[in-house]
């Protein structure tokens, strides 16, 4: 895969406070003497991603998963469900990997080291704990200056730690109550459904560079116990589903969707189980989604990293 460069050098985000700057773009990929910064990407685990049989993460290494494994060569390389997904994108040589680790704040424009205006995407695999209203603010900021965000939603009644928030509630409250745009500012909303099983399939769209990616060709992917979404395309026209619910299309039905929210771009899959690569922390019933022959798992959630990172 060929390593695309871009040339505009950015101020940290101290510096741009310091400047009397208060919206700030996530930092621009700058070239260096080596060659090109690696797309950035920050998996969140601050909203109870471990919580039941969870382990939404691609290391215990937290925030570098790096210090485990410098060199990663398969999925058993780190430590974590989601390991598979980070190995992938690490063995590229093109991203650069961080953890948000449990009990951080997510934050935007504040000069700390895991402030998203230091990444380039933003993975958030189905959160269970809700964001705060200074969080919520930070996320869309970002998205609205240039930032990529993944939204992995699970079934409805998915509350892991019992607090009273699973995560299509929780996406569902960042889309309505977000302190920037609180009008379906990306064009769809998540399903309060469990669908027990099904193999939803890719749209015919061989321009699209999410299912047609660096990654592979995306055919379709697996839900066991998900939901979908319903797209409202008069609220953000460039809404789009990219995989759909066997007898669905059009605004209904939709199981990954896609779109932009200034110059941001967004992304949501309404299972987390694809993402899943059946290896984790002890303890866990974990079952392997990434892999999974009925659906391009892989594929879907790599092309689609690549896309929000702008890579």
């Amino acid at each position: 895969m060929t390593i695309r460069i871009r040339t505009v050098a950015a101020l940290s985000g101290a510096a741009l406070l310091a400047a009397g700057l208060t919206t700030l773009a996530p930092a621009a990929t700058a070239t260096t003497a080596t060659g090109a910064t690696p797309h950035r990407v920050l998996f969140d685990n601050s909203k109870a991603e471990t919580a039941g049989n969870a382990d939404w993460i691609i290391s215990t290494s937290q925030p570098d998963p790096l210090a485990q494994n410098a060199n990663p060569t398969t999925e058993k390389s780190w430590t974590g469900a989601l390991s598979a997904w980070g190995v992938a994108l690490q063995k590229t040589g093109q991203y650069s990997l961080k953890t948000l680790p449990s009990g951080s704040t997510i934050t935007y424009g504040t000069g700390g080291a895991l402030d998203l205006a230091n990444f380039d995407t933003f993975v958030v695999p189905e959160p269970n704990i809700r964001f705060s209203a200074a969080e919520k603010t930070a996320i869309m900021k970002f998205v609205q200056n240039g930032g990529g965000l993944f939204l992995v939603s699970d079934h409805n009644n998915s509350d892991r730690n019992n607090d009273g928030w699973d995560s299509p509630k929780i996406i569902n409250d960042l889309l309505t109550s977000n302190g920037v745009n609180n009008n379906d500012p990306f064009g769809f909303s998540v399903d309060l459904l469990n669908i027990t099983t099904d193999n939803p399939r890719a749209v015919n769209d061989a321009a699209d560079p999410v299912l047609h990616g660096p990654f592979g060709t995306v055919t379709g992917s697996i839900l066991r116990n998900g939901t979908t979404f319903t797209l409202k395309p008069a609220d953000n026209p460039s809404v789009k589903g990219l995989v759909y619910r066997t007898g669905y299309s059009g605004n209904t039905g939709a199981f990954f969707v896609t779109s932009t929210f200034g110059s941001g771009r967004v992304a949501i899959w309404g299972d987390s189980s694809p993402i899943d690569d059946g290896t984790g922390q002890s303890g866990n019933t974990l079952y392997n989604g990434w892999d999974d022959p009925a659906g391009t798992d892989a594929a879907l959630a790599l092309n689609a990293t690549a896309w929000l990172s702008k890579a």
